[in-house]
């Protein structure tokens, strides 16, 4: 395992569309097991892999209950809405206030290429929502109200 550089705001790779994955190989297995191992290191949630460089819809969460990998995640089912504080790897200097949906469901792959779901509430409702959104090259400072940029900023 090793652990990966993290792109930061304003790299191109951050706003682009990731592409799916077509088949789940052993470098995808690798991609995932350097994924958790870099998001572990820097003490996040979650990480999609555009955050390491690759435009790739492959996401690791971590959300307080073990690690979760999804490959080419979707969400299916969302309800109710609640507003948190949520900043990102890639932006280490911003927090911000962000309305998402309180409970989700996503379907994706898992490392062996079985469908599976995953329904989450609080922070990994908000994990899923955020992880997702950089799949579409979306970061979460476009979705925030109330932004504290800087050191010091203790949202």
């Amino acid at each position: 395992m090793a652990v990966l550089n993290i792109c930061l705001e304003g790299e191109k790779v951050l706003k682009m569309k990731a592409k799916p994955v077509s088949k789940v190989t052993k470098e995808i297995k690798k991609l995932l097991e350097d994924m958790a191992e870099t998001m572990y290191e820097a003490q996040g949630v979650g990480l999609a892999a555009p955050q390491v460089g690759l435009s790739l819809r492959v996401v690791v969460i971590d959300a307080g209950s073990g690690l979760i990998e999804l490959i080419n995640p979707v969400i299916i089912e969302q309800e109710g809405e609640e507003t948190d504080t949520e900043g990102c790897l890639s932006i280490p200097d911003a927090y911000g206030e962000v309305c998402r949906s309180a409970r989700v469901m996503a379907e994706a792959y898992d490392r062996n290429g079985k469908k599976i779901r995953v329904t989450g509430e609080g922070l990994l409702a908000r994990a899923i929502q955020h992880e997702l959104d950089h799949l579409e090259g979306v970061l979460f400072i476009e979705k925030a109200e109330k932004l504290s940029r800087g050191e010091g900023s203790n949202a």
